[in-house]
């Protein structure tokens, strides 16, 4: 009886340790792209998504961070230069500077002559084309934040169709089925709410960025004018 007792501890021991190891091996073996993948097709427009964020972010910080250029120096060559009266120097110093306080100028000093107002009015459209060219691409941000994670429930319920669908054709109402088909599924939820994120993140953050360039410009506009009114007088 005790020879049966041991061989028997022994075979549940050996079961358990057997179970552990598959378990270990399973776990060992499941990669994190492996759980991506298993989120199912509605993964590829939230990756579509998060690649399209990671592209506007980069593309858009560049050109912000270009537009944030310091531009003391240029804008005194402007003021010596409209003070030699060689506005023609002036206007050619603008075309060559990719800036867009270098554009603005440009605008006002072409408008050099008429009344003040007027050239006000064309540093000021100028400045509109210029701060709606920084914002290109943040309504996508924007966007993007909103509906990756809705793209990710929606992966999450037609994942819980699926499981509703394969008990109703097999009876199988096991938790190991149910759980494992909501684990799975779970996992594009999860993405999309990491993407909506990201997203929100990158688009608060230019936005910021935009800000304290648009401030920028305008005061350097604003000297500009208060330059050109001076020398008037």
């Amino acid at each position: 009886m005790l020879v049966q007792i041991l061989t028997s501890a022994d075979s549940i021991a050996t079961a358990v340790q057997e179970t552990a190891s598959v378990a270990v091996n399973s776990s060992a073996n499941f990669s994190f792209f492996d759980m991506l993948v298993k989120g199912g097709f509605i993964m590829i427009p939230i990756a579509l998504l998060f690649v399209a964020s990671i592209y506007i972010f980069v593309e858009r910080f560049i050109s912000i961070r270009r537009a944030s250029i310091k531009d003391g120096q240029f804008m005194s060559q402007i003021q010596t230069f409209i003070l030699e009266g060689a506005n023609s120097k002036a206007s050619d110093l603008c075309a060559a500077t990719d800036l867009p306080i270098a554009r603005m100028i440009e605008k006002g000093i072409k408008r050099m002559g008429s009344p003040i107002k007027e050239v006000e009015e064309a540093i000021e459209i100028e400045g509109k084309f210029e701060v709606a060219e920084l914002e290109r691409g943040l309504p996508i941000l924007a966007v993007i934040a909103g509906i990756a994670p809705m793209f990710g429930f929606l992966g999450t319920i037609i994942g819980v169709i699926k499981i509703f669908f394969d008990i109703s054709q097999t009876a199988d109402v096991s938790i190991g089925t149910v759980s494992a088909g909501l684990y799975v599924k779970m996992v594009a939820s999860a993405a999309g709410l990491v993407v909506g994120i990201i997203a929100y993140v990158f688009y608060n953050w230019l936005s910021i960025k935009v800000s304290k360039a648009v401030n920028k410009m305008e005061r350097n506009a604003m000297n500009f004018i208060e330059f050109l009114k001076d020398s008037a007088n």
